[in-house]
């Protein structure tokens, strides 16, 4: 996804093809996120000090929402979010959502857990990456249960695909996103994630594994494409960039022949022509 700020994936921050008047709620969701996610994921704390901070943080959520002063630590998070939730009336759930995900990211890496299934995975998903989508329907003004879940549906593939493409980066960091019964089906049983992840070579049966993943996400991402035909001008752009991007990239794992265990594809400035020649034609 195009980003003008070089981190918290998929999220579109404020960049050129967004309606200007947007950029200040969209920068504060993505403050309040990429500092969530930064207590998660960054530095050297303990999972407790991670969930005590998130729980903090958490609280400093609730108190802008019944309109109560944050507390001093993150005030420059909380004091623009407050602002912009004010004069859009963002809902307060997607970004309690949000920090359940964060949350879980903290216990799930810790304690060296996978997935069971695609149920549990798309769960997080629901959690961790829809509901940046449907606060951004909500400052388009797009309503309707059949937007939200063409919403949920980009956005849970994107979530996938980033999985799919970062297996190599994730698997020796103690992230194991591929679920255990997808991993069974195609003949790998996994007792232990923690010892056989990480032993866990490109072969035949991984090959087909990733192959099976990518192509989910590739229909779940087709299957929320309409979705750029909803959103108004400038917007509808940026979903059609974001959309195109994602299966992009599916394409380049399809092309190391899915071999996401040795390496990770990337999608870059030779890459742009066929995006742009893609968004023409949705």
């Amino acid at each position: 996804m195009p980003q003008s700020i070089d981190h918290y994936e998929n999220f579109p921050v404020a960049s050129w093809l967004c309606p200007p008047h947007l950029r200040p709620p969209i920068a504060a969701i993505y403050h309040f996120a990429r500092t969530a996610d930064d207590i998660a994921d960054e530095g050297h704390a303990s999972a407790n000090e991670r969930l005590a901070d998130l729980a903090a943080y958490r609280a400093d959520l609730h108190a802008v929402v019944k309109k109560r002063a944050p507390s001093n630590r993150w005030r420059p998070v909380f004091e623009p979010l407050a602002s912009q939730m004010a004069a859009f009336d963002l809902p307060p759930q997607p970004l309690d959502d949000l920090l359940s995900a964060f949350t879980q990211d903290v216990t799930m890496t810790r304690d060296g857990s996978a997935y069971a299934d695609m149920t549990d995975l798309l769960d997080y998903c629901s959690r961790s990456a829809s509901p940046v989508g449907r606060l951004l329907l909500h400052l388009y003004g797009v309503r309707g249960e059949e937007r939200y879940a063409e919403s949920d549906a980009i956005c849970s593939a994107l979530q996938l695909i980033n999985f799919w493409q970062d297996l190599s980066v994730d698997i020796p960091r103690g992230r194991y996103y591929l679920p255990l019964a997808d991993c069974a089906a195609h003949g790998f049983i996994i007792s232990d994630p923690a010892r056989q992840f990480p032993e866990m070579q490109q072969s035949g049966e991984s090959t087909l594994l990733i192959k099976a993943c990518v192509e989910d996400a590739r229909a779940r991402m087709l299957s929320g494409a309409q979705l750029v035909h909803r959103i108004p001008g400038r917007a509808g752009w940026e979903l059609r960039a974001v959309v195109q991007g994602g299966l992009r990239i599916l394409d380049k794992i399809a092309a190391t022949g899915y071999g996401t265990l040795r390496g990770r594809p990337t999608v870059g400035k030779a890459d742009a022509p066929i995006i742009f020649w893609r968004m023409l034609r949705m």
